[in-house]
């Protein structure tokens, strides 16, 4: 038994979301213990009763010093390791847990007291992560990631329930289009495609709006020339983008981390697959995955090195059709 335990998260977005059914088994078979999460986007699991200590761990060798002295600080007995690098074995070593469960990869078993076997063929990363909790001794609670959106009346989603309002000019449910994908340009749908679908949604009376980080900008620019959609590009800022996802009627993305915090919300979610794997990280909950079958997906390349078959080959139409499918036309006021 332990009385603490800090677990690294993994390092993006969406693998963070993918871990909290890890997070929830601990609470279940541990609920005494106290356990300190650490990670880049630990803030994104605010208020969500996951952990009793969010640490901030940039991914930046120069900012992790002063977050690796207060996770040492905690004094953790046991740590465990969602991220397989040799690094997060290293930090983990410094924060002084005297247990250090991980996967037996990247040449960092030495480093390691509970060395788990990495599976062959591998799994969903969700339940890659609990299989962690196994070894921690926390049987799976869920495997499907679960997280309560800010409460409709809070200052968050009134920001974000006016950004869409002023947007579309309507007080109503609103498909969000997300254009990036931090991966890199091979996960993202090319512009036609999207121009395409939002005068098909147009034409079944659904509105639209485009989200994604600022370096999304141009691209957007571009398409609400041609289709005069509505763009929140630039504003979907991680601290935002919760209440923003909440108060969509179900949202259009690439293989990436906002479809997976948008499912947790509860978002019904479309989610394009093209050069990686849905069953290695396709989004759990409410939504469907879309793909194009073509002889060399999944590549898992950051770049199309062709003409981006696997992506440019899913129609407009049936994304359409899966989203006024599984849309929630009305969203929580």
């Amino acid at each position: 038994m332990f009385e603490r335990l800090s677990i690294r998260l993994p390092n993006w977005l969406g693998d963070t979301i993918m871990a909290t059914p890890l997070l929830t088994s601990v609470r279940a078979a541990f609920p005494d213990a106290r356990v300190l999460a650490a990670g880049p986007w630990a803030s994104v699991l605010a208020g969500q009763g996951l952990a009793d200590v969010l640490l901030a761990y940039p991914r930046a060798w120069s900012g992790r010093a002063r977050s690796a002295d207060l996770a040492r600080d905690f004094r953790a007995d046991v740590a465990v390791l969602l991220p397989n690098s040799l690094e997060s074995a290293l930090s983990a070593y410094y924060w002084g847990a005297r247990r250090r469960i991980g996967f037996a990869t990247g040449g960092r078993s030495w480093l390691l007291t509970d060395r788990v076997t990495l599976p062959a063929p591998r799994l969903h990363q969700v339940d890659e992560y609990l299989r962690l909790g196994a070894a921690l001794g926390a049987p799976p609670a869920t495997d499907v990631p679960r997280l309560a959106p800010p409460a409709p009346e809070s200052d968050e989603r009134r920001e974000a329930r006016a950004w869409i309002t002023g947007a579309i000019g309507l007080d109503r449910a609103a498909v969000g289009i997300h254009l990036g994908a931090a991966y890199g340009d091979a996960k993202m749908w090319p512009a036609d495609r999207v121009i395409e679908l939002v005068a098909e949604l147009r034409q079944r009376g659904v509105d639209a709006v485009l989200l994604g980080p600022m370096d999304n900008d141009a691209k957007a620019r571009g398409i609400v020339r041609a289709t005069g959609v509505a763009s929140l590009v630039g504003r979907d800022r991680p601290d935002a983008l919760p209440a923003l996802l909440a108060e969509l009627g179900a949202l259009v993305a690439g293989d990436t981390g906002v479809a997976h915090l948008a499912a947790a919300l509860g978002t019904p979610v479309v989610t394009l697959f093209g050069p990686t794997d849905p069953r290695l990280s396709a989004p759990r909950g409410p939504g469907a995955v879309v793909q194009h079958a073509v002889p060399c997906a999944p590549c898992f390349y950051r770049t199309c090195p062709i003409d981006h078959p696997c992506l440019r080959g899913i129609t407009a139409t049936e994304v359409a059709d899966r989203i006024v499918a599984g849309m929630r036309h009305e969203v929580v006021r």
